[in-house]
């Protein structure tokens, strides 16, 4: 990892440090002192020698090495559930090494231990052939719970969280649970205007608590915030959602840019990424936000008479199936389609409509905060600013447009190249990757798709179309979420 800008990190140095002292022996501690003074570029020259010889291979032994990953695929990749043979997911174990968390992880830098037999549990059936421990071990324990998916789990030491081991994303059960994941955010859809009508109702309510969840709800439904659970006993990262924001993540100003009533957010969401935004609220809630700041500290809760499961279960009784994370997945998904409707133009070219396409999905990772690790969105001014001045460009190119054969053939070339760059250039701090796979309906990508004459696989690539072979299936051109 050398080569890696984590092992500049301070934060990084100190728990690696920390984490290598214990596996010391005692002459080592006393000659190891100061990792400053340490050099591992012998050791890092030694793993990139063994990366070139692989790469270095011939025909024959990268053959034998295809041959043997193979076998122990099919030895180990495939179970057979309700009689039907599937795959499973990725059943490798990660090796140790370095842990590097997202954003700034206070536990960037610890070591993951090895996960031993000893540390596993396997889950099958009774009667079923499972696979036996290496030799002179032995399994964790071996259980048959039916009422769960998952075929293997273990804890890993750094966060002290289970891992686990499931089917494939393209499994039946699998593609079942994904399809009714979208078909809760579409009965949503159905109902969201009377929730809407409802929590603003409560944001008069007499009950602090009713108050309090109305305006939670609001944040969650407007900015797609995470509800926030209640973190582990000893987890350290000072991570927190909606439920959970205290006094110290939220800012008022009565004027703020010629907009009223403009609330600041700024604080650690998932995997320790800054969410930082300014919106401008209804009076009512900002109202209601300076009634809960009263007579609070910084550290003190926002919402004190509130917590996630306080808030699903009010969810449940408004809608059934309903939880917070439903509104993320309506909210990314309509978002998805009204986006593609307004970006798509019928005379563009196959290049340009994926820029678009990668726009709309970029709207919706905005609206998620899929950014990636250390790095923090522009201003949402400044990110449009830059996509109208893309768009003035766009339309001057497409002014310019040439008849001649020849020119017009170079044209195009250069226009998907600049559509590329384009796209590689607004992409830098944003990972579109979670929204794709977790909260947008792929219905609404594969009718897309459809309609424009686009090749799929220049939306999704085989894992994708793998994992969302039912929506493949099932969506036609005219699919409305």
């Amino acid at each position: 990892m050398l080569d890696h800008e984590y092992t500049t990190k301070e934060m990084f140095r100190k728990n690696f440090y920390k984490d290598w002292r214990k596996e010391m022996t005692s002459e080592e501690k006393s000659k190891i002192t100061d990792i400053n003074k340490c050099n591992f570029t012998e050791m890092s020259e030694y793993f990139k020698a063994q990366s070139e010889a692989r790469k270095q291979m011939s025909k024959d032994e990268k053959l034998k090495i295809k041959e043997e990953n193979e076998r122990i695929l099919q030895e180990y990749g495939f179970c057979v559930m309700d009689n039907h043979k599937e795959r499973i997911g990725n059943f490798r174990i990660e090796p140790p090494g370095l842990f590097r968390g997202r954003g700034d992880h206070p536990k960037m830098g610890m070591l993951k231990r090895r996960i031993r037999p000893e540390d596993i549990i396997i889950n099958c059936s009774k009667d079923s052939k499972h696979p036996k421990p290496p030799q002179g071990t032995r399994w964790k324990e071996v259980r048959h719970d039916n009422k769960v998916t998952w075929l293997v789990s273990w804890t890993e030491n750094i966060q002290g969280s289970i891992k686990y081991i499931m089917l494939n994303p393209s499994s039946r059960i699998k593609g079942e649970k994904d399809w009714q994941k979208y078909e809760t955010a579409r009965r949503l859809k159905k109902c969201v205007e009377r929730l809407r009508a409802q929590y603003r109702e409560d944001w008069k309510s007499k009950e602090m608590r009713v108050r309090q969840r109305a305006v939670a709800l609001y944040f969650i439904d407007k900015l797609a915030l995470r509800a926030g659970n209640e973190k582990e006993e000893g987890e350290t990262a000072d991570t927190v959602g909606c439920c959970s924001l205290r006094v110290e993540h939220i800012k008022l100003y009565s004027k703020m840019d010629d907009q009223e009533y403009v609330v600041e957010f700024d604080f650690l969401g998932k995997d320790s990424i800054r969410y930082y935004n300014k919106m401008p609220v209804e009076k009512r809630v900002f109202k209601n936000l300076q009634l809960f700041l009263e007579n609070k500290q910084p550290e003190d809760d926002l919402f004190d008479r509130l917590n996630t499961s306080i808030l699903n279960k009010h969810l449940q009784e408004l809608m059934d199936g309903l939880t917070a994370k439903v509104f993320r997945t309506y909210n990314a998904s309509i978002t998805l389609q009204q986006q593609l409707k307004e970006l798509t133009s019928p005379d563009e070219s196959i290049p340009a409509k994926i820029l678009s396409y990668n726009r709309a999905n970029r709207a919706v990772a905005i609206l998620c905060n899929h950014q990636r690790a250390n790095k923090y969105l522009l201003s949402t001014c400044t990110e449009m600013y830059i996509c109208a001045l893309i768009n003035d460009l766009c339309g001057v190119l497409r002014m310019v447009e040439v008849k001649r054969k020849a020119v017009q053939r170079i044209e195009e070339q250069l226009m998907k190249l600049q559509m590329q760059a384009t796209d590689r250039e607004e992409n830098k701090q944003i990972a579109l990757g979670t929204s794709k796979l977790n909260y947008l309906d792929p219905r609404i990508s594969v009718a897309w798709v459809k309609k424009w004459d686009v090749p799929m696989e220049k939306i999704y690539n085989k894992t994708q179309r793998e994992k969302f072979a039912w929506a493949i299936d099932m969506a036609e051109e005219d699919y409305e979420f």
